[in-house]
């Protein structure tokens, strides 16, 4: 995108607390159309995706004392980069006007003459409680909620907070970046007249895989904290709404919650498996190991297209296939209607949704989803002197084609797609893996397995994976798995991302 000839614009955009689904749509929207993304530590990554290829990203986070950027940096740089011509897209943890320091950054930006707008964020007081079953306000506890700073501008000579006023007269009190002054806010609570018996509750990493939620009352919570080793970042909720925590826990009763899975399936197939991961309550940790793009030589799927009328079968083995078939098919100005003639047949049902997806009905459904299966449903046709159109992967296994010819047929294999292997943030990985932050790692296909082995340094690899279990869709990847050198802890017995979710939480059930 070009740059404006005149002075650019901001955005001070909420991130949300955590969950990336919690992004508001126009916030969404605003990193779309930024040439500058500038974000914080509490911005989760995953929002960087909906940036544009060519956008600039800035990291500029602050946790706990440790700044990438100082304050009046991060104020300089918004307005350098706008009066640059830019579209600046500044992300921010949670809500920017509220304990986000937005009113800071906006009035740099008043005061340099620069166009912005405001996008609300949904705050952590209201999230990380909602996603630990506590509801801030509830007729038959308190209709009075109050947003506190844990932790003042130390340069501050007296505290601008009434803690008469809050301890006395708010229902439901929710403090931002309390933690390390935990003991001096149930103090001062206390000294002004909070019952001892007050509920409590530390919501830390709220709405995140990593949440973790620490419930007490004022005269013990210090010490429960304590021992559950808690730190920031953590919301803490302090009223009588606390108790109904134990009837209203939802989020943290997720089968996989806390559960750091490692998804190596290409970048653009893997919003599925992330997205029943996520549901589950896992981190899916997005490693694609693959790409999934059109072959070297299109020119043998181009002549089976225009010679289509030829054929009695088309078969396809996987919904790559079928897109990348479809693609070429409608790149020559063909449609559905040139395929009005053929039998077809599907590998299994994702393929076979997939070709509904695009209009075609598929009249063989193997009861088992690989080519075996597929060869054995042929056995009750008569395909002698049939041809047949197999549109598949550029290396795929051997047995259809050459089973179905033993039968009589005229099998055309051409190439459709193919796949390259892909190494982007091999060093983040083995970082993770180094640290022993993955619990598990997915394989789709024999090509992520191959593809994701020589990630790793081979004179490491048992090191690497020591404590990793493996979870695979099927056999052949289990076979390839197991070839490589991976012991695989389980295997789907459907070959599918439903499947493999299933063999997942199977496998965590029986620990």
């Amino acid at each position: 995108m070009a740059k404006q000839a005149y002075k650019g614009f901001v955005y001070l955009v909420g991130a949300g607390p955590g969950d990336p689904g919690l992004i508001t749509v126009k916030g969404q929207a605003c990193i779309r159309k930024a040439d500058v993304l500038v974000y914080d530590y509490l911005a989760n990554a995953a929002l960087l995706k909906h940036a544009r290829p060519d956008a600039e990203l800035l990291y500029v986070g602050k946790k706990g004392g440790d700044h990438t950027l100082s304050q009046d940096g991060i104020n300089a740089l918004l307005v350098e980069k706008a009066r640059a011509g830019n579209i600046v897209t500044r992300l921010k943890g949670g809500d920017p006007f509220i304990f986000g320091r937005g009113g800071e950054e906006v009035e740099v930006l008043v005061e340099a003459g620069l166009a912005f707008e405001i996008v609300p964020g949904v705050t952590s007081a209201v999230a990380a409680p909602a996603y630990a079953g506590i509801p801030l306000t509830h007729r038959d506890y308190t209709s009075t909620v109050a947003f506190v700073t844990g932790h003042e501008d130390p340069q501050k000579s007296e505290s601008s907070i009434d803690w008469e006023s809050l301890a006395r007269g708010i229902g439901t009190l929710v403090f931002f970046m309390g933690v390390k002054n935990l003991p001096r806010i149930v103090d001062k609570l206390l000294q002004y007249g909070k019952s001892a018996q007050t509920a409590v509750a530390l919501v830390r990493w709220g709405t995140t895989p990593r949440q973790v939620a620490v419930s007490g009352t004022l005269d013990n919570i210090v010490e429960r904290v304590q021992a559950a080793g808690l730190k920031a970042p953590a919301i803490i909720v302090v009223g009588e709404v606390v108790r109904l925590r134990d009837k209203m826990t939802w989020f943290e009763h997720r089968p996989l919650l806390g559960k750091r899975i490692v998804v190596t399936r290409a970048r653009a197939q893997a919003s599925d498996l992330v997205e029943r991961l996520n549901l589950l309550g896992a981190e899916s940790l997005e490693f694609p190991t693959i790409a999934i793009e059109p072959p070297d030589d299109i020119s043998p799927l181009v002549q089976a297209i225009d010679r289509i009328q030829s054929y009695h079968w088309l078969i396809f083995t996987s919904a790559n296939g079928v897109d990348h078939f479809f693609d070429q098919l409608f790149a020559q100005g063909k449609d559905l209607r040139a395929l009005g003639h053929l039998q077809t047949a599907a590998i299994g049902p994702v393929t076979a949704e997939r070709m509904r997806a695009h209009g075609l009905m598929s009249d063989i459904l193997p009861e088992s989803y690989r080519a075996e299966a597929v060869v054995e449903a042929f056995r009750t046709k008569d395909v002698k002197g049939k041809s047949i159109l197999l549109p598949r992967a550029e290396q795929a296994r051997p047995i259809l084609p050459a089973e179905l010819t033993r039968m009589g047929a005229r099998v055309d294999e051409v190439t459709a797609y193919r796949t390259r292997a892909v190494d982007d943030n091999t060093d983040e990985l083995i970082k993770r893996l180094e640290s022993g932050s993955v619990d598990l790692v997915t394989f789709t296909s024999s090509s992520t397995v191959t593809n994701f082995k020589a990630l790793l340094p081979p004179e490491r690899f048992a090191e690497l994976m020591k404590g990793v279990s493996v979870a695979s869709i099927g056999p052949i990847t289990t076979e390839t798995a197991q070839k490589s050198g991976f012991s695989v802890h389980t295997t789907a017995a459907s070959f599918t991302i439903d499947g493999l979710c299933q063999a997942i939480l199977d496998h965590y059930a029986k620990q």
